[in-house]
């Protein structure tokens, strides 16, 4: 298997889970004692979301820059932000390290087309909803993006930052989540993509009333298609 590094720590939460996942999945297609090989360089995100908040982001990226330079000098092979609001910062990383970067938007992007999804809603942080940086990607691959409400715009920013970021899964906004998802329903969207790799925790993919994509598992099974090769498969067969 090749080396994955791993930009994390924005939050810890989201970075657990994307561990989880990518290790689940490399043992269940190799099996055995199978684990991932990766490096993790987890960033404290208190002074890093202060930058963002405050609009700073050459300080902001450059936290980003100096993480991803350091897991390639631990031999990762290929780097993965886990974060769509960070993946804004995707090409001054290629550009630093020149390690080839798993984009977190374009598997979803891949799944939606497939699925035959044509409007869409983006639910994140407010960078994420309201800047173009994560719309357009979608758009640009044909999805109509629905817009969002400015109080729904802030009132998932704060769960977000105040409670999930923090570990803190209440139930109000669980059923806030799903009284938004009606909402957009009404309005004719066809598919929720939570492109904030902590809404997972709030938000139930699987029981909802839209089709629900969740980022982070799909960034996570990507990872894992780069990160095993045709010999691995081939020895766990054996």
């Amino acid at each position: 298997m090749r080396k994955l590094g791993i930009i994390g720590g924005t939050s810890w939460n989201s970075t657990a889970l994307y561990y989880d996942h990518i290790n689940c999945e490399v043992a269940r297609r190799l099996g055995g004692l199978s684990s991932a090989p990766l490096a993790i360089e987890s960033i404290n995100l208190a002074p890093y979301a202060a930058l963002q908040a405050a609009g700073d982001h050459d300080s902001a990226e450059a936290i980003i820059v100096a993480a991803a330079r350091n897991l390639a000098a631990a031999g990762a092979e290929a780097l993965l932000i886990a974060s769509n609001t960070t993946n804004r910062y995707a090409p001054a990383v290629g550009e630093a390290t020149g390690l080839p970067l798993l984009d977190i938007a374009e598997p979803t992007i891949a799944r939606l087309t497939a699925d035959g999804r044509r409007r869409i809603a983006l639910l994140g942080t407010r960078f994420v909803m309201t800047e173009p940086f994560a719309r357009e990607r979608y758009e640009a691959a044909g999805l109509e993006v629905a817009p969002i409400g400015n109080d729904w715009v802030m009132t998932v920013d704060r769960i977000i930052f105040g409670e999930l970021a923090r570990g803190i899964i209440r139930r109000d906004s669980q059923r806030a989540f799903k009284t938004l998802l009606t909402e957009l329903q009404r309005q004719r969207v066809d598919a929720v993509v939570l492109a904030c790799t902590e809404l997972v925790m709030a938000v139930d993919p699987r029981a909802n009333v839209l089709p629900v994509y969740d980022t982070t598992e799909i960034h996570a099974r990507a990872a894992v298609d780069w990160m095993i090769g045709e010999a691995d498969l081939a020895r766990a067969a054996a």
